[in-house]
């Protein structure tokens, strides 16, 4: 555990799918941790895996990502972090023909605002904890978009590719 122990990481989507298990293997290193979710079964059953490997229970921060209020009072609720990993997503199938102007904002609201949001409520707390060095944002990306286009994946990957430049570009502009 060593030098991960005095660590706390804020995952969003932190209770299901790749989320629980970053969430997982953090917590093996002896991180503290903040979870975020919106579904109480989902929260649930990460519980109990946390009770059952004898891991200190994480906060749990009931979070819309969608909603800027709600990110601005689970970044003063989780207090400042060493890492903020951004898990929360959608995949949506379908190529450009199938895809309407709804699932576009929706994917793109989920996918890639929500980072830029909670970046933006937790990334003052980060600096200023850290002795202006910030610790570690962690954005989930993908290859269907960042690297290559993957079939059906088409308002997917463009999320996924602008959350490259959002990355790049935060970093460009703290990175030490």
């Amino acid at each position: 555990m060593g030098e991960w122990q005095d660590r706390v990481a804020f995952i969003s989507g932190g209770v299901s799918g790749l989320g629980l298990g970053i969430a997982q293997a953090f917590s093996n290193a002896g991180m503290r941790l903040a979870l975020s979710y919106r579904n109480e079964d989902y929260r649930a059953a990460a519980a109990q895996w946390f009770a059952e490997n004898g891991r200190e229970e994480p906060l749990w921060v009931r979070l819309d990502v969608l909603d800027r209020d709600a990110i601005l009072a689970a970044a003063r609720d989780a207090g400042p972090v060493d890492i903020l990993f951004n898990c929360a997503g959608f995949v949506h199938n379908g190529t450009i023909l199938d895809a309407k102007d709804a699932d576009w904002d929706f994917a793109f609201n989920l996918n890639v605002r929500s980072q830029f949001r909670t970046i933006q409520a937790f990334l003052p707390g980060m600096l200023a904890e850290n002795g202006g060095h910030g610790g570690s944002i962690i954005n989930l990306a993908s290859v269907a978009g960042s690297l290559k286009g993957a079939p059906n994946r088409f308002v997917y990957g463009s999320t996924k590719a602008a959350v490259i430049g959002l990355t790049k570009a935060v970093a460009a502009d703290f990175i030490t």
